[in-house]
């Protein structure tokens, strides 16, 4: 076993990723297709502003024919499917540049990689995929665009992954406790990637990075599990209070005084008294 530093770190995924021959192998692997690209940018953004929300993708590459986008996030917030529909949506639009023709040059594949599983079970898959495939009445699919957009749960890997991902995402799930056994991946490439993540080839400058990602991931948690227990709290309290008030009506309904109402329920008379109000 040795120490790695977790591909759930933007840092670490960059680094590896960034390296063209990982990048192509890595897509043609999961898609099938092969890129013709020297160069992997990282923190891409387009030249020119595209929509209201200024974005930066994590991994862009194209050549003349294919326009691939990965992203990896951690933490699975509530504007997920949301942001990354956005994201790929603004990979298709980026490419109408005229009113003469609406017309795509490249084929967009945006490729979502959730290395945490939420607390919800929301995601209960390692991989899916939307397509922009039409439904005929007949009960048949047609897709005239070759257009992606893939969600990979490296953590969900199960028996039925498609087996072109499936090492690539049991690599990435291996990785996630910061321990990995170099043995289990006896591929050329897996051990390129294994070599890109040991701990002791990091930088001061990325170590530096990744521990303000940690820092921010678990602040993160904290104020999502603060706000359920703040919402479990409330609704603790909201429950009390329907006892309470559940309670004064029925001593109300036997005549009993305010006085006694109030020594037994815990509310007070102002409270009592508005229950005894009709309802409007």
């Amino acid at each position: 076993m040795i120490e790695v530093i977790p591909l759930k770190y933007g840092v670490t995924f960059k680094r590896v990723f960034s390296q063209p021959e990982i990048f192509k192998q890595f897509i043609f692997d999961l898609l099938g297709i092969r890129l013709d690209i020297d160069v992997v940018q990282t923190e891409y953004e387009y030249p020119d502003s595209v929509g209201y929300v200024r974005i930066k993708y994590d991994l862009f590459a194209e050549d003349s024919s294919h326009r691939t986008i990965v992203e990896v996030q951690h933490i699975k917030h509530q504007d997920f499917f949301d942001r990354f529909l956005y994201y790929h949506l603004i990979g298709l639009i980026e490419q109408a540049r005229t009113y003469q023709g609406y017309r795509f040059g490249r084929a967009v594949y945006t490729i979502v990689v959730l290395t945490s599983v939420p607390d919800n079970q929301s995601i209960e898959f390692s991989h899916a995929m939307q397509d922009l495939s039409f439904l005929t009445e007949f009960g048949k699919r047609f897709s005239p665009y070759p257009h992606r957009l893939i969600i990979l749960v490296p953590r969900n890997v199960n028996q039925q992954t498609p087996a072109g991902i499936k090492g690539w995402l049991e690599l990435i799930k291996d990785s996630l406790d910061s321990r990995l056994d170099e043995s289990a991946y006896p591929l050329e490439l897996f051990q390129q990637v294994i070599a890109a993540i040991k701990r002791n080839t990091m930088t001061p400058d990325e170590l530096a990075q990744i521990k303000e990602q940690e820092s921010w991931n678990m602040t993160e948690i904290d104020l999502r599990n603060k706000g359920r227990e703040e919402g479990r709290e409330e609704g603790r309290e909201e429950g009390r209070q329907d006892q309470q008030q559940t309670a004064a009506r029925q001593m109300l309904s036997y005549g009993e005084s305010i006085e006694k109402i109030e020594l037994y329920t815990g509310l007070n008379r102002q409270e009592i008294e508005q229950l005894q109000q009709p309802e409007q």
